[in-house]
C-alpha cells in the first residue's frame, strides 16, 4: 500500500507542471478587418485614421502625443482565437480613438504592438495572446493630426 501511494503521489506532482502552465498562443492576424469590424459595429465613429507602422498616410503628419500605450485583455472563454482577439484589438481601438479625439488628433500613426513590452511592427497584422480564459492585445502609436 505504501508503494502505491508513493506511485500516485508522483503520478499527480507529474502533472502538475501540465495542469498549471497556462496556454498562451501568440498570434499575427489581419489588422485592418478588425478596424472595419469596429466602424461597422459602431464601436468607433471612424472620424480617427489608424495606421500600422509601415503605413504612411497621405499628407502632413504632426504628432500631437507619441507613444500612446494600451493593453487591453478580454474573457476567451467559449470563443475563438479570432473572436478572442478581435474583440480585445476592438477595445484597444476604442481607448485609442478616444484618446486621439481627446488630444485633437485624427490619426493614431506609427503603430505597433506592444505585449510585455516588446515591440513588433508589422504593415497587416497586430500580435494576440491567446489563452484558455483570457485572450490580450498591447498596442502603442503616436496620437496625430493629418492634413
Amino acid at each position: 500500500m505504501h508503494v502505491k501511494t508513493l506511485v500516485t503521489t508522483a503520478l499527480v506532482l507529474c502533472a502538475l507542471p501540465a495542469i498549471s502552465q497556462a496556454r498562451d498562443t501568440t498570434l499575427y492576424l489581419p489588422f485592418d478587418q478588425v478596424v472595419t469590424e469596429a466602424i461597422s459595429t459602431g464601436k468607433i465613429d471612424g472620424s480617427v485614421k489608424f495606421y500600422l507602422a509601415g503605413n504612411t498616410p497621405s499628407g502632413k503628419v504632426t504628432v500631437i502625443s507619441p507613444s500612446a500605450v494600451t493593453n487591453k485583455k478580454t474573457n476567451a472563454f467559449n470563443k475563438t482565437d479570432y473572436q478572442a482577439c478581435s474583440w480585445a484589438l476592438q477595445s484597444a481601438l476604442i481607448t485609442l480613438h478616444d484618446a486621439a479625439k481627446k488630444a485633437g488628433a485624427n490619426a493614431v500613426t506609427d503603430i505597433s504592438s506592444f505585449y510585455k513590452r516588446n515591440e513588433r511592427k508589422d504593415p497587416k497584422t497586430y500580435e494576440c495572446h491567446a489563452g484558455a480564459l483570457m485572450a490580450g492585445v498591447a498596442l502603442k502609436g503616436d496620437l496625430s493630426k493629418v492634413n
